[in-house]
């Protein structure tokens, strides 16, 4: 995974891609990231789970 540090409307947002040139890249802000960091257990149990 490759990962970049960007900025939308003024503000940081982190850029996850699976490829150097993925068209749909992940990008959010700090506020869906403190989200995420909140339900990384839950996140790790859903892919344990749903990873076929």
């Amino acid at each position: 995974m490759i990962t970049e540090r960007s900025e939308y409307k003024g503000k940081p947002v982190l850029v996850l891609k699976r490829v150097p040139d993925d068209k749909f890249p992940f990008s959010f802000g700090v506020a869906k990231a403190k989200m995420l960091l909140e339900a990384i257990e839950e996140i790790k149990k859903f892919v344990a789970e749903n990873d076929g």
